[in-house]
């Protein structure tokens, strides 16, 4: 009997050693989980936290990009005919160039004449930082990507600050821009640039304060840049002359002109026709002098003209 009542006895310790064991087992693998459920979770904010930062980063340089497609616009530099330098002619090149654009004609089809010096002979006017859905980061992983992630948000928000600086400062020099004579008033041959030269009348050695462009008689002359109309007359040597004011201190002078197409105090644009190539006054033949002066000093044209 007793036998019997030690074996019950001992199955029943053997079983409660077996529960306890298997509860324990059971707590551990909850606790367990519950480390793993609190990791993932805190995976998955910062996670979260990652795509905010990615989301706002590409908002950033969305900014970015329309303030610099703003600034080309602002500043021309999508237009395929704008050209940001014109090389300077050799020293003692004695052959004049053609300039103004398009194709040099024939100074016989342009109707020049002899002008000044020399004969006309035309020329050339990392990886990715996302891949997909299971390439997450891993809890060590995590932290350099998010340092990472600042960096580049501080460097996206650098950009977009001097962008907006830029955008600032041409926006401000815009009307300066409109007012720079920065295109060619003629297309022809330079016969004579800005420069110490002999007078065709009288052989001294004087300062030629423009430039002499060559073509045809009655050839269209064009505002270089917009302006108001300050003189539009007879003067001298140069017969008929038109002065354009620019502001900022530029003015612009057209001489030797057959006729003057805008009158005193009239506003003109860029590119508009303002005058004809004439042979008034003292002159050798149909051309253009043209000067350009800043607060009332000649200055070379070739220093504002952007086109070829």
């Amino acid at each position: 009997m007793l036998v019997r009542v030690g074996v019950c006895f001992g199955v029943v310790v053997l079983a409660l050693v077996g529960a306890l064991a298997h509860y324990f087992q059971v707590v551990g693998k909850v606790a367990e989980n519950e480390l793993i459920r609190a990791e993932n979770l805190e995976l998955q904010n910062r996670w979260r936290e990652a795509e905010q930062k990615f989301s706002h980063i590409n908002d950033e340089l969305d900014r970015v990009k329309r303030l610099n497609a703003n600034l080309r616009h602002i500043t021309l530099l999508n237009d395929p005919d704008r050209k940001l330098s014109m090389p300077q002619p050799e020293q003692g090149q004695a052959a004049p160039e053609f300039v103004g654009g398009g194709v040099a004609p024939e100074p016989a089809q342009a109707g020049m004449g002899a002008v000044g010096m020399g004969k006309p002979a035309p020329v050339g006017g990392e990886g990715r930082m996302i891949a997909d859905g299971d390439a997450k980061p891993t809890a060590s992983e995590e932290p350099d990507l998010l340092k990472q992630l600042d960096s580049l948000d501080k460097k996206v928000k650098a950009q977009e600050q001097e962008a907006r600086a830029l955008k600032s400062y041409f926006e401000d020099q815009q009307a300066l821009l409109v007012s720079a004579p920065s295109i060619w008033p003629v297309r022809g041959w330079v016969t004579s640039d800005f420069s110490v030269r002999l007078d065709p009348y009288t052989g001294e050695r004087v300062m030629h304060e423009g430039i002499d462009v060559a073509t045809g008689m009655g050839t269209p002359v064009r505002a270089p840049a917009d302006g108001t109309v300050v003189f539009a007359g007879q003067e001298g040597g140069y017969g008929h002359v038109l002065v354009l004011d620019h502001g900022y201190g530029l003015k612009t002078r057209y001489g030797h002109l057959l006729r003057i197409d805008v009158k005193l105090g009239e506003k003109v644009k860029r590119g508009q026709f303002i005058a004809a190539v004439g042979n008034t006054g003292r002159s050798t033949g149909p051309h253009l002098h043209y000067e350009v002066r800043v607060n009332g000093v000649a200055d070379n044209p070739r220093k504002f003209i952007l086109e070829e």
